[in-house]
């Protein structure tokens, strides 16, 4: 066996320690980035549906500004929010460079995505469960924690399970940038190099990844569904 692999994946043999570091980075980035984003998108996503028109809590002037703000970043290739948000990320991080340096434009540049995956989720509840909360008299709170969260679980576990998948793209492509991680390792070796079994392993190992996430995000999904 190890003769094969010797065959098959020689580079990359030649430096286990610098791909388990890479998968390391990688992990990190798109942990401490998806905190964020769950969180940030969470309360972004709530504000859209409560303020919109129609909404148990109608303000246009919140609504537009805030759907207009997500549609501008969302509208930004992340390559380019990569090279712009260096000054902020240096700002806030210390540094521009790096897995830590790679979290603010991470965050940005997936928080818009998740902020709609979650207005998606919500439009999909039944407003007869929405008005009837109102009419027993649920304050705002509740009807946010009672009605739209409850009933748009597996909504948002696909959201979120999908967005994931999007932040494990956007780590390798950090990668280009000096962000480190698999993306890094990828072109740094793979590519520059050419040393085309260490883009093979990176793929697979990526491709591992996804299966994984897409796995629990329907296992979750599944066992909420009504």
């Amino acid at each position: 066996m190890q003769e094969l692999l010797e065959k098959i994946i020689p580079n990359v043999l030649d430096k286990p320690d610098v791909l388990w570091q890479s998968i390391q980075e990688t992990l990190i980035m798109t942990l401490w980035s998806g905190i964020f984003v769950f969180i940030f998108g969470l309360i972004f996503g709530v504000v859209l549906t409560v303020t919109r028109p129609g909404g148990i809590r109608e303000n246009p002037g919140v609504y537009q500004i805030l759907d207009k703000c997500i549609n501008f970043f969302r509208s930004i290739p992340f390559i380019i929010l990569l090279a712009g948000l260096m000054p902020l990320s240096r700002l806030l991080t210390g540094t521009a460079i790096g897995v830590t340096g790679a979290i603010v434009p991470l965050v940005f540049g997936a928080t818009p995505f998740f902020t709609r995956q979650i207005e998606n989720a919500f439009a999909e509840v039944d407003k007869g469960l929405i008005e009837a909360a109102r009419a027993m008299g649920c304050s705002t709170l509740e009807i946010i924690f009672l009605v739209y969260f409850k009933e748009s679980i597996p909504g948002i576990a696909r959201g979120t399970t999908i967005t994931i998948i999007s932040l494990l793209g956007l780590t390798a492509m950090a990668g280009a940038v000096g962000a480190g991680g698999l993306g890094d390792f990828a072109i740094r070796y793979g590519h520059d190099r050419n040393q085309a079994d260490v883009t093979y392993v990176t793929v697979i190992v990526l491709v591992l990844f996804v299966s994984l996430i897409q796995f629990a995000g329907t296992v979750i999904e599944k066992k909420n569904q009504h």
